[in-house]
C-alpha cells in the first residue's frame, strides 16, 4: 500500500489544523485581545503561502483520483482567501459593538473556507458533496450567530430546512448518477455519459441535480429563502454568504455539470436557460420594490446568478472564461456593499435600510463616491469592472449562437440599472434623516475604500484578469 501524494493538499490540511486550534484557544484566551481574529487572519495568510509554494502547473490527481489540483484551483483558492479576510476585517468591529465577538464566528468561517477549498478540488461526487455539506453547516451556524435574536433563529431555521431538503435533491440526483454509470468519479463520469447520451435516467438524474444546484446558487424559482436569509442574518454573515460562498456555488457548477455531465451539455443548456431568465427577470424586477437595503442586495444577487448562468450556457471556453470573471469580480463588488451597510451601522443601529443612506454625501463625500463605485459597477456602468463582466458574458453568450440570451440579458441589465441608480440618488440628493457619523476603525476605512477603488481599478485595466481567468479553466472544458 502507498501513500497518496499530499503535495497539493497540505492548505487543506493547514486550514482543519487551524481551525480546531482556534477552536482550543478560544475556550482559554482573554477574549478582549482579539487572538481568535489574528489567529484567523494568520491561518489565511499561512494557507495563501502554502497554496502558492505547491501550487500546480498543470492537472494532478490525488487520493485516489478525488482531489484535482490545478491552476484554476488554485486561483479560485487565493480569491477565497482575500474574500474572507475581507469578512473577517469588516466584521471585526460589527461584532465587538453586539457583544458577538467571539471565537465561533471566526472558527465557522474557517470551516466554512474549508468546505470550499474541497469543493474547488473535488473530482469526486462523495469529496464535492462532504464540502458542500462542511460549508452549508457552517452557514446554518452562522445565520443562527445571535442567539438573543428571534429573527436570526427563525432565518437559520428556514435556510436549515430548505438547504436540507436541497442537499436531499442533490444526492438524490448523485446516487442515480452513480446507479447509471456506476463510478463517483467525475473523469469516469464523463466517458460513461458521453458514451451514452440519450439514456433517460442520465436526464432524470440531471433534473435532480440541477434542483440542488439551483437552491445553492439562489436561482429563480429555488431562490426563496435567500433574501430572508440575508435580511434576518446578522450583516456580517450576510457578507460571508453573499460573497466567499458565492466562489463555492461557481466550483459547484464547473465540477458538478460543466466537468461531470459535459456529454449531457445539449439537455442541461436548455434548463439552465430557464434559470437564467427567471433569476434575470424576478431578481431585478422585485428588487425595485425593496426598501430594506439587504433584500434589495439578494434580489440583485439573484440576477448576478442569472449572469453567472448565461456564462455556463455557452458550454465552451470563452463562456467558462467569462463566468469565472463575472463570479471574481460579483463576489468583490457584494463584500464591497455590505461591507458599507457595516461601516455605517453602529451599536443599536443597523443601517440597511435604503433610507439609512440618504445625504450619506453631505457627511461623507469619500464614502458616498466609494459606494457610487460599488452601484455603478454592479449595474455595469463603464468604465467600472462590472460592465467588461457583463460584457464577457454576452460576448460568449452571442458567440455560441444565442443571441435572444444576450438581448434578455441586456433588457433585464437596463430594468436593473433602476434600483442601484435610486440609491445614488438617496446619497446625494435627499438630506440625512438623523445624525449622520461613521464610527468605523481606520484599518476598515482604509480596506473598504481599496475595495471600491479596485472596482476603477480593475475596470480601467481588465485585461489581466480577464486573461488569467483564460489560462486556468482546465484543459478538458476548453
Amino acid at each position: 500500500m502507498t501513500m497518496p501524494d499530499l503535495t497539493h493538499v497540505w492548505p487543506e490540511i493547514f486550514v482543519a489544523t487551524m481551525a480546531c486550534l482556534v477552536l482550543v484557544v478560544d475556550l482559554y484566551a482573554d477574549k478582549r485581545r482579539n487572538y481568535t481574529y489574528w489567529l484567523s487572519m494568520l491561518t489565511l495568510v499561512g494557507a495563501a503561502a502554502l497554496t502558492l509554494i505547491f501550487r500546480s502547473t498543470g492537472r494532478e490527481l490525488t487520493l485516489t483520483g478525488s482531489f484535482v489540483a490545478e491552476p484554476m484551483a488554485d486561483v479560485l483558492k487565493m480569491v477565497a482567501y482575500g474574500i474572507i479576510a475581507l469578512v473577517f476585517l469588516y466584521s471585526r468591529d460589527y461584532l465587538r459593538a453586539r457583544q458577538l465577538m467571539k471565537g465561533e464566528y471566526f472558527v465557522l468561517g474557517l470551516f466554512g473556507l474549508l468546505g470550499i477549498m474541497v469543493m474547488i478540488s473535488a473530482h469526486n461526487l462523495i469529496t464535492l458533496y462532504l464540502g458542500l455539506e462542511l460549508l452549508s453547516l457552517s452557514l446554518y451556524a452562522m445565520v443562527a450567530f445571535d442567539r438573543d435574536s428571534t429573527i436570526c433563529a427563525e432565518s437559520a431555521m428556514k435556510y436549515f430546512v430548505l438547504g436540507a431538503i436541497a442537499s436531499g435533491t442533490l444526492l438524490y440526483g448523485m446516487s442515480h448518477i452513480y446507479g447509471v454509470t456506476g463510478s463517483l468519479n467525475l473523469q469516469e463520469i464523463a466517458t460513461a455519459v458521453s458514451a451514452n447520451p440519450s439514456d433517460l435516467r442520465l436526464v432524470v438524474a440531471l433534473s435532480f441535480l440541477l434542483v440542488g444546484v439551483a437552491f445553492k446558487l439562489g436561482a429563480v424559482p429555488f431562490h426563496m429563502w435567500l433574501p430572508d436569509v440575508y435580511h434576518g442574518a446578522p450583516t456580517s454573515t450576510t457578507l460571508y454568504i453573499g460573497s466567499a460562498a458565492k466562489l463555492a456555488s461557481f466550483a459547484l457548477v464547473i465540477r458538478l455539470i460543466s466537468e461531470g455531465l459535459i456529454g449531457l451539455e445539449s439537455t442541461w443548456q436548455d434548463m439552465l436557460a430557464v434559470l437564467a431568465v427567471l433569476s434575470l427577470a424576478v431578481g431585478n424586477i422585485v428588487a425595485i420594490a425593496q426598501t430594506n437595503l439587504k433584500r434589495m442586495l439578494a434580489y440583485s444577487t439573484i440576477s448576478h446568478v442569472g449572469f453567472i448562468l448565461l456564462g455556463f450556457i455557452a458550454a465552451d471556453a470563452q463562456g467558462y472564461q467569462a463566468a469565472l470573471f463575472y463570479t471574481i469580480v460579483y463576489v468583490l463588488m457584494a463584500a464591497g456593499a455590505f461591507g458599507m451597510i457595516i461601516l455605517l451601522s453602529r451599536a443599536g443601529f443597523e443601517a440597511d435600510e435604503l433610507a439609512d443612506f440618504k445625504g450619506l454625501n453631505n457627511y461623507s463625500p469619500w464614502f458616498a463616491l466609494i459606494m457610487l463605485l460599488l452601484m455603478f459597477s454592479m449595474a455595469g456602468v463603464p468604465p467600472l469592472v462590472g460592465f467588461y463582466a457583463k460584457l464577457a458574458v454576452i460576448s460568449a453568450v452571442l458567440d455560441a449562437g444565442y443571441l435572444w440570451l444576450a438581448v434578455t440579458a441586456v433588457v433585464f441589465s437596463v430594468i436593473g440599472a433602476f434600483y442601484y441608480l435610486r440609491l445614488i440618488k438617496l446619497m446625494y440628493f435627499d438630506a440625512p434623516d438623523g445624525e449622520g457619523r461613521i464610527d468605523a476603525a481606520l484599518g476598515m476605512r482604509v480596506v473598504l475604500s481599496a475595495n471600491g477603488l479596485a472596482m476603477l481599478a480593475l475596470g480601467l485595466f481588465p485585461g489581466a484578469l480577464l486573461a488569467l481567468c483564460g489560462q486556468v479553466i482546465p484543459l478538458g472544458l476548453r
